[in-house]
């Protein structure tokens, strides 16, 4: 799940309902996204977007989506946010952590403004979502970036895992929103919601100015001065405090040992120190996110709480929004006080347990064309959706965020962090793209191909990922260098982290040029 599902999320490129059982019928409407989350799976059933955007019907006399009308409309925001992601790097190096965030705004309301003022044309509004996608992407990585190297070491997690809050929280408001807009008969239905996207980003681009820079980057620039307030307002302390004048020591430290050697280039996240090893980490890990498979129990939600006799669907988004919502505050107190490595292992077990009964269940026992005649099965199906929510949202949901932006020395963090992101989003399109030619070949078996997924995941983090749970950002990066045993990585203590760091980059830069 991504920052922009307040916006609208990608969702399927079919003309019937997405995710419909093998066997079962077409509703006579075409409700082809509306068991999407965020804001777009609602457009699709509005009346007047459908008579803006859509083609007649006379059979049925509703408007339909064509699967490459619907499927642009849909498929170029995440494109957008492809592009966005991968040079949201550059634009932060360039430009400062505050003013990427502040322009990617912009860019948001850009697109917002180009959809909201779509009168018939659809290509126009399809663009908008473009424009949208490449700030939301931009956005992505510049958010958790900024994050990440201004909290303090101990209240980092807890801070990025926030995000991830506000991204539920993001799709649960557009789900309300939808709900209470959707039985309009004007455009107000939807750009009403539309219109609410634009202030939240305003809000933020305007908002992120009055905060101050990031005191990594500030340091970098040789604002040494403006680096030292900004650590001590952002953690509440003087700026003569030993806190801050060991935090300013680190930085000083790691930035000596990377000015040791010749000057960064991109290509260096995978021929630098050990940069290949978390550049690859990171992208996996990101793109494992998606192949939680996630989104998968939002794609088959209305499918699933119609075996109960509720075939609202925007009701049905806003029960598992809800639950959604209300677990990643306790993800909070997971990133808080438990390990990054437990929770992330712990999390994709109990998803992959869930996809196991969730896929049997729904593929032996479940009636595909009528799943109101199986309520049993149907009450088994979404007990295990509501579990992997919670599995999900109190794990893989905030935690992929928080480790990402630990993951890469500052050098290397802008461009690393944007390749990863970038992974996140393609594989969200993939999905998208692809689900429904899956689900129509093998339906709820599906589930495995992610309970497959989880398993993987387990075992990656067993065996690659570091703990890096209340330690600085340097001390993680000489964690990396040292090649310290991720699974015996919680017991690590070196209290010569800069020394040690220094001789083995340099080590390892001699090596390099030998």
């Amino acid at each position: 799940m991504n920052l922009p599902m307040m916006i609208g999320l990608p969702a399927c490129t079919c003309s019937k309902p997405l995710m419909l059982l093998r066997g079962a019928r077409p509703p006579r409407v075409s409700h082809a996204c509306s068991v999407l989350p965020g804001q777009i799976s609602g457009f699709f059933d509005m009346e007047d977007y459908g008579r803006r955007f859509g083609v007649h019907n006379a059979q049925t006399g509703a408007y339909d989506f064509s699967a490459p009308r619907q499927g642009a409309i849909v498929g170029l925001l995440p494109a957008g946010c492809l592009f966005g992601s991968l040079i949201a790097g550059k634009i932060a190096d360039t430009l400062g952590r505050r003013m990427a965030i502040s322009v990617s705004a912009l860019f948001c309301c850009v697109g917002n403004i180009i959809e909201i003022s779509a009168s018939s044309s659809w290509a126009q509004f399809a663009v908008g979502r473009l424009v949208t996608g490449f700030g939301i992407g931009a956005l992505s990585v510049a958010v958790p970036m900024y994050q990440s190297e201004s909290a303090p070491a101990i209240l980092r997690g807890v801070l990025i895992a926030c995000y991830q809050l506000f991204i539920t929280l993001g799709i649960w408001t557009a789900e309300m929103i939808n709900y209470g807009t959707h039985e309009m008969t004007s455009s107000a239905s939807w750009r009403i919601p539309n219109g609410l996207s634009f202030l939240w980003s305003l809000i933020l681009g305007v908002g992120i100015l009055f905060l101050p820079e990031s005191p990594r980057f500030a340091y970098r620039k040789g604002r040494e001065e403006e680096a030292r307030l900004s650590i001590a307002r952002l953690a509440g302390l003087s700026v003569d405090s030993a806190s801050v004048k060991q935090e300013i020591a680190d930085i000083k430290a790691k930035l000596d040992e990377e000015r040791a050697g010749a000057e960064a280039q991109w290509w260096e996240i995978f021929t630098g120190p050990r940069m290949f090893y978390r550049t690859i980490l990171g992208i996996i890990l990101q793109a494992g996110q998606q192949l939680t498979g996630a989104n998968f129990f939002f794609y088959y939600g209305t499918t699933i709480f119609r075996a109960t006799g509720l075939s609202n669907s925007y009701v049905t988004q806003i029960i598992l929004g809800s639950v959604n919502v209300g677990c990643t505050f306790g993800g909070l107190y997971v990133v808080k006080k438990c390990g990054r490595r437990n929770a992330l292992m712990a999390g994709a077990a109990w998803m992959m347990v869930c996809f196991l009964v969730y896929s049997f269940v729904g593929h032996f026992k479940l009636d595909p064309v009528n799943p109101a005649n199986t309520p049993a099965a149907g009450n088994v199906l979404i007990v295990f959706s509501c579990l992997f929510i919670v599995a999900f949202a109190t794990t893989w949901g905030p935690l992929v965020w928080v480790v990402t932006a630990e993951l890469y020395p500052a050098k290397y963090r802008a461009p690393a962090m944007a390749i990863a992101t970038a992974s996140n989003w393609l594989w969200n399109f993939l999905m998208s793209f692809f689900t429904r030619f899956i689900t129509d070949a093998i339906g709820y078996l599906y589930g495995l191909v992610f309970a497959g997924c989880c398993l993987v995941l387990v075992l990656i983090v067993f065996f690659f990922l570091i703990e890096s749970k209340d330690r600085g950002l340097e001390e993680i990066d000489t964690m990396y260098l040292l090649k310290v045993n991720p699974i015996t990585s919680h017991k690590w203590r070196d209290q010569t982290v800069p020394e040690t760091a220094v001789s083995v980059r340099e080590s390892e830069h001699a090596e390099k040029d030998a």
